[in-house]
């Protein structure tokens, strides 16, 4: 089972090596943020925009540990989308942790035999009987849909024209679907996760956006197509954040 535990697989060399890269070889800088670690906490370091900054442009940023990469610029796409919530950060960037193990995203456990490659076999077994399976296939619709629709979307729209497969709109109503699924079940309460799954449910559209965007400068920055403009542009108008007036 996927938790929100991303956060607290950052450890202590990773909080130094945030230290290190916020300051940027400052000592008043290194200092300052040392006492914001001390006074306020590691959410106030990971949230800093000279960290981001840092992982992505600088030698040492290749030294993070993957929790720490994705927490870290999840969080900040989701900032960007007016996704404020540390929680929902924490459960996104481990569905990418976790998927990023060899076919971890096909299967809905890691010792679970059976593996998926489409939504719609997903949906077939959301009523497994078997209760706990019943859960994590639930729970897995969300997470594969928002792991496709999310880092892949100009494949989505690649195989939609080519081929007549879903668009981006199918992805996200049935990645909702599932983890209003999920926070139905009996389990979800058991474990803490059904406000979690809710919120993910009505919020998927803007979840999906944020990873589009680590998408597209991230793993497929030099991808230019009119289709992916148009869809920056839809997603730009429906929930980035107004700009403050200089």
């Amino acid at each position: 089972m996927i938790l929100a535990n991303a956060r607290s697989m950052i450890g202590r060399n990773d909080a130094q090596l945030a230290l290190r890269l916020i300051a940027r070889g400052s000592a008043d800088v290194h200092g300052a943020a040392e006492a914001t670690l001390r006074e306020r906490g590691i959410d106030a370091l990971l949230d800093d925009a000279r960290l981001i900054e840092a992982l992505l442009a600088t030698p040492q940023g290749a030294h993070a540990s993957f929790p720490l990469l994705a927490y870290v610029v999840v969080r900040h796409a989701l900032r960007e989308v007016g996704e404020e919530d540390r929680a929902v950060a924490d459960y996104v960037a481990s569905v990418l942790v976790h998927f990023g193990i060899r076919d971890r995203a096909q299967r809905v456990a890691i010792g679970d035999d059976e593996t998926y490659d489409t939504l719609a076999g997903l949906v077939e077994d959301v009523d497994d009987p078997d209760a706990r399976r019943s859960f994590l296939v639930r729970a897995h619709l969300g997470n594969y849909a928002l792991w496709l629709s999310g880092l892949f979307p100009d494949w989505i729209e690649h195989r939609r024209q080519r081929r007549g497969g879903p668009d981006l709109e199918y992805y996200e109503e049935m990645g909702a679907h599932g983890y209003r699924l999920a926070a139905d079940h009996r389990l979800a309460n058991e474990h803490g996760l059904a406000p979690l799954f809710s919120h993910a449910a009505t919020r998927f559209a803007r979840l999906r956006a944020a990873l589009n965007v680590v998408s597209d400068r991230m793993m497929f920055p030099n991808h230019h197509t009119p289709d992916r403009l148009m869809r920056q542009v839809r997603d730009d108008f429906r929930f980035r954040r107004p700009q403050s007036p200089s």
